[in-house]
């Protein structure tokens, strides 16, 4: 009698052998780049500062091309200069500069609370009370690089209320510009801690559609840190420009 003819192996088995897809790699000047902000940001690197090529390729350990390609990023965003002869250094706002490009922030959010639809919806407030308790908590536990994050998606989220795309986008473009000031504000808790409250008043301005309270509040929620980082500029390299601000 002819025997049964061997089974052959189950095909899911050979398709569980195959290896898993792996993730793309970020580009190495994209790392470098959210490196270096990161660093000015949190204040490790001052307005002035020079970012020399060689060293930063000895600090990546990788060839200059990519570190020249992060440069260019972070002098896109605003964060990075260029003077001839010199290379690239961290970019130091003059404080009138400081001062232009807060009273043109201050204005243009305010439209944007200004026009936001009420009553904003529940699921909306409960995003905004999330990130607003992560943010209290990367403050409770001096976690500086979580407090930026937190309160950058904080008020992108409250801004992105308004639905207008194009304010939006100019927000967040000046916001880029004057990352490198954050830290200033940063460094003393009572700041910090006005900050906190801050989100939280403007959560319950939200919730109970009072617009001209929410008004008040984003402008005075952007005070302190370019009131900080003028007067440390000024400590440091004395008064230049500023009576010219507005």
């Amino acid at each position: 009698m002819v025997g049964k003819p061997a089974k052959r192996p189950a095909v899911r088995a050979a398709k569980a052998r195959l290896p898993m897809p792996s993730r793309p790699r970020e580009p190495a000047a994209a790392i470098i780049a959210k490196r270096i902000e990161e660093d000015i940001v949190l204040g490790r690197r001052q307005p002035r500062e020079r970012l020399v090529e060689q060293d930063l390729c000895d600090l990546f350990q990788t060839h200059r091309g990519d570190v020249r390609l992060a440069l260019f990023e972070l002098e896109k965003k605003g964060l990075v200069g260029r003077i001839p002869n010199r290379g690239a250094l961290v970019r130091g706002l003059t404080p009138r500069e400081v001062r232009e490009i807060y009273a043109v922030r201050e204005e243009l959010e305010v439209m944007a609370v200004r026009i936001i639809p009420f009553p904003v919806e529940a699921a909306e407030i409960e995003r905004l009370e999330e990130l607003q308790r992560r943010h209290a908590s990367a403050i409770a536990a001096s976690d500086l690089l979580t407090v930026f994050y937190s309160n950058l998606s904080f008020h992108q989220l409250l801004f992105g209320l308004c639905g207008n795309a194009c304010l939006i986008e100019t927000i967040d473009l000046l916001a880029q510009k004057v990352y490198g000031i954050r830290s200033y504000a940063n460094a003393f808790p009572d700041a910090l801690d006005r900050a906190r409250k801050d989100h939280l008043d403007m959560i319950t301005a939200l919730r109970g559609s009072r617009r001209s309270e929410l008004e008040a509040l984003t402008r005075r929620h952007l005070q302190p840190a370019p009131e900080a980082y003028i007067k440390d500029y000024e400590r440091r390299f004395g008064k230049t420009d500023s009576s010219h601000a507005r």
